[in-house]
């Protein structure tokens, strides 16, 4: 994705009346600038994000770990869609993101969120597609 496309996708996730308006701009903004695969970030739990370090720790492949700075941009979503949620969905060890029927977000789910998302930006929705990790 170039920047100018990445620029169109952020300012159509900026713009959307949606109530899931603030999980859709952090997940994508998260994938965007960390690098984590779509898995990985369905996989995350509040305990694994560290909002004062500005770091999340990422379980990904054969359960190797790794440590990734925040960018500065995700750190207010953060704080936004916290305030979204239920206070049960704060646990530490919960996931952060859910579909809409309140269920644990699936990589299935997220790419048809995506999918949605790029058409809306007016993206070739053909041309993209998620990072993803073989299990």
């Amino acid at each position: 994705m170039t920047l100018q496309e990445l620029h169109k996708l952020f300012t159509c996730l900026e713009h959307d009346l949606r109530p899931q308006r603030i999980r859709n701009e952090l997940m994508f903004k998260l994938l965007a600038t960390t690098g984590m695969r779509r898995q990985e970030l369905v996989d995350l739990t509040w305990e694994q994000v560290n909002l004062e370090n500005q770091t999340i720790l990422v379980r990904g492949k054969g359960k190797k770990e790794r440590l990734l700075p925040l960018h500065p941009i995700v750190l207010p979503i953060f704080h936004d869609y916290k305030e979204t949620l239920l206070e049960q969905q704060k646990h530490y060890s919960e996931p952060i993101f859910y579909n809409q029927k309140n269920k644990p977000l699936n990589p299935r789910g997220l790419h048809k969120i995506f999918k949605e998302i790029l058409e809306r930006a007016g993206l070739p929705a053909h041309r993209f597609s998620l990072h993803h990790s073989n299990r």
